[in-house]
């Protein structure tokens, strides 16, 4: 396909609204099995939800995480879909039984906010990252504390794990963004932004492509960008959406066509093509900025999460 067409759209509409949450919603995550749902929030819960695309409403609420005394700021689940664990402000992570709600293991470490956390593909490591500006790996069986890295000199925002589980990426307010070996915790390359003119704008979200070649990154300057990994260059830029205060997260869509949704603090969601870089859609509802997105892993499904304390899910019209 030609790097300027697009294939044929149909709209996401909104499906249903969650209103679980008494405070902001700080992330959402699918189960990679695409069961569930998971939300976190400054409200110190995560909440499980189980997702079936053919009934009505889609989600229904399951279980009530509790026991983090601060809001939590990040989610996510195991790759195997049995684990997941939370990122709070109390500087510590959890580990839940995913479909129990049960809690596991409290990982301590951290010394400032625990801010982002991701599971690597085995689900036998997790990566985090904190206010204290390190990056840490944890032993998911242990709970211990396997490696510290001193990764930035500002808050990390984001981090994740390639798809074979061999590299770390990191994204900081310090405006950069780095990748590591996981097994020897070496950085083994810095993006940098080519203009040299202007300081780095801080980086509030980093995630591998689903191929692993991508890194996409958000700056707080209104803009994602595409990162070659092997040339170590930009190759796509993506705007329209507002992002200038808070670490808004992006999500692949590959469901139905590659596509990068993203929240937004204008208070929409916004959804490009990737190659093409069109700006297909623009999902209004919210209320507050949207400062979380996920995509369903199997279904044309995204469900978005605001500081207006609720979680939207959107999808496709039938044709």
């Amino acid at each position: 396909m030609a790097d300027n067409e697009v294939p044929s759209f149909t709209p996401y509409t909104h499906s249903q609204t969650l209103t679980s949450h008494n405070n902001a919603v700080s992330s959402l995550k699918f189960s990679p099995d695409g069961r569930l749902l998971a939300s976190s929030s400054s409200d110190t819960t995560i909440r499980t939800y189980s997702i079936n695309i053919n009934e009505s409403p889609i989600a229904k609420p399951l279980q009530t995480l509790t026991g983090h005394k601060n809001g939590v700021s990040d989610v996510a689940f195991s790759p195997d879909s049995r684990l997941i664990v939370s990122a709070s402000d109390d500087k510590t992570l959890k580990l839940w039984d995913a479909d129990t709600g049960a809690p596991i293991k409290t990982l301590h470490g951290h010394t400032s906010h625990a801010f982002c956390v991701c599971f690597n593909p085995q689900s036998n490591t997790i990566v985090s990252g904190s206010f204290d500006e390190t990056v840490r790996i944890w032993d998911v069986k242990t709970g211990k504390c396997l490696r510290v890295l001193p990764a930035h000199s500002d808050p990390v925002t984001a981090v994740d794990y390639n798809r074979d589980g061999t590299l770390i990426v990191s994204g900081s307010y310090d405006g950069m963004c780095r990748v590591w070996d996981s097994r020897t915790g070496r950085c083994v390359k810095t993006l940098v932004m080519d203009d040299g003119e202007n300081e780095n704008p801080p980086v509030s979200f980093v995630r591998f492509s689903p191929n692993g070649k991508f890194v996409l990154v958000g700056t707080l300057d209104n803009t994602l960008r595409l990162w070659s990994i092997s040339s170590g260059k930009f190759v796509k830029t993506y705007t329209g959406h507002v992002s200038s205060q808070y670490s808004v997260s992006s999500a692949f869509s590959i469901t139905g066509g590659r596509r990068i949704v993203s929240g937004s603090e204008d208070k929409c969601v916004y959804m490009w093509e990737l190659n093409s870089r069109k700006l297909l859609q623009k999902l209004e509802g919210h209320s507050e900025p949207v400062v979380t997105v996920a995509c369903h892993p199997i279904e044309n499904l995204i469900a978005s999460g605001s500081l207006d304390k609720s979680i939207r899910l959107w999808t496709q019209k039938k044709q």
